[in-house]
């Protein structure tokens, strides 16, 4: 706040001002246009129960100027902050009465001066790191459950592609020579595996399998081969679905 009175201004723009136990408070008070003879003084408090902070002359440990035997500018610090240095604080320019007493001449508006706990601040700085993890971690748990999810309905449609068409899979059979009347079949791992592949999804599909029919083809002239010779021929089973 400005006051002015005969070219006389004197600044006290600060409202409030919050600090930590502890910090160091800066008050900030500046005078143009001269004015009367008398001292400059920081109050705590207005009328009959203000106490003094900062003047001239006294001894005040904790309180320096900002700028020393400044004319204009009687900001100042307050160092080592404590509870009961809470309050309102003005800056105020005295002159002195007929009797010689010093009256007050002009006052800032004053400062609010509030305190807040040092571990205030990180713990809310904890607190946010915290739910920012949080959030984090339940976006990727989502997006997992997703694509797996998503991944597991593209597998069922591919899968479920053939029995919905009414289609037969042939399973390619190795078909080994025994004897001239009696193919006998080699049930490879590959095959036997995509058998119980096409079994389990028909039990899914339908609960039942219509029939697997086996059938092996003609036996293959020998030539030269002997009687365990390796295989030669093919057959497949068909799994029907509806």
């Amino acid at each position: 706040g400005a006051q002015a009175v005969w070219g006389f201004e004197l600044q006290q723009p600060q409202d409030k001002v919050w600090v930590a136990a502890g910090e160091t408070l800066n008050l900030t008070c500046t005078m143009s246009g001269g004015g009367p003879p008398g001292a400059v003084r920081w109050l705590k408090g207005l009328g009959s129960g203000n106490k003094t902070i900062y003047e001239q002359k006294g001894s005040f440990p904790r309180v320096t100027r900002v700028v020393s035997e400044s004319d204009t500018d009687f900001s100042i610090h307050i160092r080592d902050v404590r509870a009961e240095d809470a309050g309102t604080y003005y800056c105020v320019k005295f002159k002195k009465s007929l009797l010689g007493d010093d009256e007050v001449f002009r006052h800032g508006r004053g400062t609010e001066v509030s305190l807040h706990e040092t571990a205030l601040v990180p713990s809310m700085v904890a607190a946010a790191v915290v739910l920012c993890f949080l959030l984090l971690l339940s976006f990727f748990m989502a997006l997992c459950m997703y694509r797996r999810k998503r991944r597991g309905e593209v597998e069922s449609q591919c899968l479920a592609r053939p029995a919905a068409t009414g289609s037969f899979l042939p399973i390619p059979l190795r078909c080994c020579a025994g004897t001239s009347g009696t193919p006998r079949f080699d049930f490879s791992c590959d095959s036997i595996h995509h058998l119980c592949a096409l079994l389990q999804q028909s039990s899914k599909e339908d609960n039942d399998i219509h029939y697997a029919d086996l059938q092996p083809l003609p036996v293959a002239p020998q030539h030269s081969r002997s009687p365990s010779a390796a295989c030669s021929e093919y057959a497949s089973i068909r799994v029907a679905a509806q």
